[in-house]
């Protein structure tokens, strides 16, 4: 499972790094003004519908059924892939179809303070209609990635958000043959969404699992899908209504609100990317598999293992983006268009996400014990507390806090849901809360703290004797972060784990 684990998080963290190429070429030539809040609009939109209905629910209903499937029966698989292949297809063609014809109206209800700036507004209607057909293709991406990793073939489905850093990079290079720099970001979504379609497309007909058209019938595994595929889906849309808000909120604030959003979430979901989602794709079909064969005890050890790993790699983050976010941010970002302040205001806004950053990296590891089952509603439950939660503070905290109350809001509501997951699977006896566990998160925590102690030193004492520095000051403020943290990190957890638990954890 490790190898498999390296295979998703390698190719997750170079689609991160050529992001942050991405973002920062973005950040250089949009800014954090209202041509970048526009775009930004267009490209959640689009991802926002596919987090509902691609990768979250579709992967929870669509993965443990076809793993089943296969085991079973090959022919049995095809015919299934087939089927729901046909049903997404066509109902993502019609979603696209009636987002274009009504996109004013989309706009006006999902970014409804552009209506206090119309050109702004404009804007975004125009730049979504270009970016809106990429939920179609990443969708039938998703599909084709879940029938692959099935399989264990994760390479093509990991690599492919790569095409995405890569195609804005090429077109926003080639900004001046576009109307505008926003014109030419969306048009870069939108190519991306072809190539990542073609990657995956010629894996899955290399593998001879290519889905194909077929009449539509309903029969026992088709209605499965479906009850496993609603209650995944309003899981799924509750994460994603809390993020609507966000948007929804941010329209009404200050320009560059949604900018300093999108910067501080982006280097949020590095961790998430390379770590959480890498771990949890990988552990659900290995559930799936181990408990279809009746190995409840291979089950547990593969879930506590994909815990312990994701929290051994995600606390750095947590230290450092919640002692020293000022610092990363200006290293990033600060130049051209996007200022110090924009960098300080993202800054800030990251600390509040890092407040939220272990639930969100655990809780795909959390939700597998129940979807390797095909419960996919008692995680429901958890998702749809955690959200009422999470809009209810962002009600109460934008106006004080503005955008980092909206980040903030989101973080106490991703506890809110992971401990909620973590409480109903207990009871469900699908996870033993031992003193080893718990023993193991208190160690954890402390080594947190320690590293967050001395990245908040180091940081303090670089501002004081690199003051002189008129160039590459914060730079290199972050390389010292870095290889402090790294020594601190590893002197850390090595005493209080022993170095038995991190090769077994290896092994």
């Amino acid at each position: 499972m490790l190898g498999r684990i390296f295979t998703v998080g390698g190719y997750t963290l170079l689609s991160r790094l050529t992001g942050f190429a991405r973002d920062i070429m973005l950040a250089a030539i949009l800014g954090a003004g209202p041509v970048a809040d526009a775009f930004f609009v267009a490209l959640r939109l689009p991802n926002h519908f596919r987090a509902i209905f691609a990768e979250g629910a579709f992967n929870a209903a669509f993965v443990p059924a076809y793993a089943h499937l296969h085991g079973q029966s090959e022919t049995s698989a095809k015919i299934f892939a087939n089927r729901i292949f046909t049903l997404l297809f066509t109902a993502q063609v019609v979603l696209l179809v009636l987002a274009w014809l009504f996109m004013p109206q989309v706009i006006a209800i999902l970014a409804p303070g552009f209506s206090q700036d119309p050109e702004r507004g404009q804007l975004a209607i125009a730049l979504t209609r270009i970016t809106f057909p990429y939920l179609l293709l990443i969708t039938l991406v998703t599909l084709y990635g879940g029938m692959l990793n099935v399989m264990h073939r994760f390479a093509s489905a990991a690599a492919a958000p790569i095409f995405l850093n890569l195609s804005m990079m090429a077109t926003l290079a080639l900004a001046a043959f576009f109307p505008g720099a926003g014109y030419a970001a969306a048009w870069g979504v939108l190519i991306a969404g072809v190539l990542e379609f073609l990657l995956l497309a010629q894996d899955a007909w290399r593998s001879g699992i290519l889905p194909r058209f077929a009449p539509f019938k309903l029969d026992e595994d088709v209605r499965a899908f479906f009850r496993a595929l609603g209650p995944a889906t309003i899981g799924s849309m509750g994460t994603q209504v809390a993020l609507f808000a966000d948007t929804i909120i941010a329209t009404f604030l200050a320009a560059g609100a949604i900018s300093a959003l999108y910067y501080a979430d982006r280097l949020n979901q590095l961790p998430i990317g390379v770590i959480g989602i890498a771990i949890g794709t990988v552990l659900l079909p290995e559930m799936s598999r181990q408990l279809a064969a009746n190995d409840q005890a291979a089950a547990n050890a593969s879930q506590r293992k994909a815990f312990d790993f994701t929290l051994l790699l995600s606390v750095p983050f947590v230290a450092a983006f919640m002692t020293v976010p000022d610092v990363i941010m200006r290293a990033m970002f600060a130049r051209g268009a996007f200022s110090k302040a924009d960098a300080a205001a993202a800054g800030a806004t990251l600390a509040a996400y890092a407040f939220g950053l272990i639930p969100f990296v655990l809780i795909r590891s959390a939700v597998a014990t129940f979807y390797a089952r095909k419960d996919t509603a008692t995680p429901v439950k958890a998702a749809l507390t955690g959200v009422a939660v999470n809009v209810a503070l962002k009600v109460l905290l934008v106006g004080s806090l503005a955008q980092i109350g909206l980040a903030l809001a989101t973080a106490v509501g991703a506890w809110v849901n992971l401990l909620l997951v973590i409480f109903f699977a207990v009871r469900a006896g699908h996870l033993v809360l031992d003193r080893a566990m718990l023993a193991s998160f208190a160690k954890f925590v402390l080594a947190g703290v320690v590293l967050g102690a001395a990245l908040w030193l180091v940081a303090r004492l670089a501002a004081v004797y690199l003051a002189q520095m008129s160039a590459l000051r914060d730079e290199t403020t972050l390389a010292l972060l870095v290889a402090t943290g790294a020594l601190v990190y590893t002197g850390s957890i090595l005493p209080l784990f022993g170095r038995r638990w991190l090769i077994s954890l290896v092994r």
